[in-house]
């Protein structure tokens, strides 16, 4: 099952990826290297995974895989996973991973919020980790509750992302700092990534997110503010 194709024309492209760009084959090989100076893919996974409270009878969708940070570390613990991602070389380099692991649980789809279509059950969780910012708010709207539309009542959205709850009359000074201060954390590349990230990227308020979530028809069980720039929530999705 790919992407749905002959989509309407007023609507929103995800396949033109906005921010920092990662549809190369140089940008998929060295994406693991680069994130995992700053993330322990092994221990977010564990983190998630304990946070959904699944069986191994479960199925997951993985909203955003990337290079499989997530699907494939969690593999082991669910028995299905449908690993989705707008970037297809970025699936490719995930499949590759998952076969020299010897995995074989794991569907890969090429497609994202707006177009990818979910043809089997529904699911009991979702997990979905820095991508929703790529959508404008309108269209994070339709994105959650699609997803939604693709969980068993009762089901688990775990969504990780960046999320703004700094005081906004200090903006300025605010993004200032957290640049300076991750730049000498983990090196001058991530000044222009974050440089992008504020300047073409949607993040949005924290309010906002919430807000989201509850009209897409989710339950916000828990949720945790970072640094005024990262959350987590833990929802579940509402009986119908």
């Amino acid at each position: 099952m790919e992407a749905k194709q002959n989509k309407p024309q007023w609507q929103y492209d995800e396949m033109k990826l906005c921010g920092v760009k990662f549809d190369t084959e140089e940008f998929a090989d060295k994406y693991d290297k680069h994130h995992q100076k700053f993330r322990d893919y092994k221990k977010e996974a564990q983190q998630r995974i304990e946070l959904l409270g699944l069986d191994k009878q479960s199925a997951v969708i993985d909203i955003g895989c990337g290079t499989g940070a997530f699907a494939i570390n969690a593999a082991s613990y669910y028995k299905k996973i449908y690993a989705v991602d707008v970037a297809e070389l970025m699936i490719n380099h995930a499949r590759r991973k998952a076969k020299a692991a010897g995995i074989d649980n794991i569907e890969f789809h090429h497609g994202g919020f707006l177009t990818y279509e979910h043809k089997d059950k529904p699911v009991d969780g979702i997990v979905c980790t820095l991508v929703l910012h790529h959508l404008p708010d309108f269209w994070k709207q339709v994105a959650l509750t699609r997803l939604a539309q693709m969980l068993k009542p009762g089901g688990r959205l775990l969504l990780f992302d960046v999320v703004l709850s700094f005081d906004i009359e200090n903006y300025e000074s605010y993004i200032e700092g957290y640049i300076k201060t991750m730049v000498e954390r983990l090196g001058t590349e991530m000044k222009q990534e974050l440089e992008t990230h504020f300047r073409q990227e949607y993040s949005t308020f924290d309010w906002v997110m919430e807000e989201l979530l509850k009209k897409a028809g989710f339950e916000i069980n828990t949720v945790d503010y970072r640094e005024g720039f990262f959350a987590n929530y833990l929802c579940t999705k509402k009986d119908e």
